[in-house]
């Protein structure tokens, strides 16, 4: 079968390997569709600190099950958490759950962008196979994992009640966070992206205030329009160049909160007064990933049309043209979400 990888600093390709076949508590899926992440891209560039494991976005159905598993049936249309945590361990008791030590140690083999893929045992007792509603077309289904990582993110920083928040880079997961805050009941939702096209995903999808940040005090002035002058209760990072952390920061009402989203450069340094970060009361909150609960809530979202997030794909390649997705990825000029197709699409 054919399965994609990383081939060296700044380039995909396919490779062929043998199709797996599930042990005892194991399943395996055949693809249907796998969402091309920004972290798949740091990846793809080296400035990722994990394994180079590719694609962890996939829906599929079922292929095979192996012995002892219950609750998935060959057919099954799923969606597959890559890790999971361990759920004993200090870390998991408080709370932390994608900060367990043994939480990326868990992965699909070879990744979620293979013909098959191999689904531990360990993912598959968690909760990892999560069956798609029928409502849930494979689109939507291929981002639920982003989607559930600004869940969990929303609710590791907590959401006051007409909370008011503002969301810097409207690429593919930054829209998303915007989306399920106005879902969850935030007042106001404002956001900030170069990208045009990304700016227009964001205004379909109801974002109250969408400006260019390249235009001089067009974030600032928006915000201060939506919180007389304030800040905001929640302002969220959803790209990791340090410029726009600082930018963020200065967002932030007496007391609030900068959630530190998407993922930094390497070796970047938030530079900021620390007298005043202390006297302002502002509480900095790094969120990572996501957990199957939160993938399930999202889920339920889905399922009953309080969520609306498969308009984000624009476009779709089979998994022969890898490398192709991955550019088109690369290109917010031209694309919002990328999606790599498989054999049971």
């Amino acid at each position: 079968m054919k399965y994609g990888r990383l081939a060296g600093a700044g380039a995909v390709e396919l490779a062929d390997a043998e199709r797996p076949e599930p042990a005892a508590g194991e399943v395996t899926v055949d693809l249907a569709a796998c969402g091309v992440c920004g972290t798949d891209l740091e990846k793809l560039r080296g400035n990722y600190r994990s394994a180079g494991i590719l694609g962890h976005e996939p829906v599929g159905r079922v292929a095979a099950v192996g012995p002892g598993v219950s609750g998935a049936s060959v057919g099954d249309r799923v969606f597959v958490h890559h890790h999971v945590p361990c759920y004993a361990c200090d870390v998991c008791a408080r709370g932390d759950l994608t900060f367990c030590p043994t939480y990326s140690k868990t992965n699909l083999d070879p990744g979620g962008f293979a013909e098959t893929f191999r689904v531990p045992a360990e993912n598959v007792r968690r909760g990892a196979v999560l069956r798609l509603a029928d409502a849930i077309d494979w689109d939507a289904g291929a981002l639920l994992e982003p989607a559930g990582c600004a869940l969990t993110a929303i609710r590791k920083v907590g959401l006051p009640t007409g909370a008011r928040a503002f969301v810097l880079g409207l690429g593919p997961v930054g829209i998303l966070y915007a989306r399920l805050l106005k879902s969850l009941g935030a007042a106001w939702v404002g956001g900030s992206e170069v990208a045009p096209l990304r700016r227009a995903a964001a205004e379909r999808g109801g974002i109250d205030r969408v400006v260019d940040p390249r235009e001089s005090g067009a974030v600032e002035r928006a915000v201060a329009d939506a919180t007389d002058g304030r800040g905001v209760d929640l302002a969220v990072v959803a790209t990791g160049h340090p410029a726009v952390m600082r930018s963020g920061y200065g967002l932030v009402r007496r007391g609030g909160t900068l959630n530190l989203f998407g993922l930094p450069e390497p070796a970047s340094r938030l530079d900021v007064d620390l007298q005043e970060l202390y006297l302002r009361g502002v509480r900095v909150v790094p969120t990572y990933a996501t957990t199957e609960p939160d993938v399930r809530d999202v889920h339920a979202l889905l399922a009953d049309g309080r969520l609306r997030i498969s308009d984000l794909v624009t476009h779709r390649r089979p998994l022969a043209a890898i490398a192709e997705a991955f550019d088109l990825a690369g290109r917010p000029d031209v694309a919002v979400k990328v999606v790599v197709t498989g054999p049971a699409a």
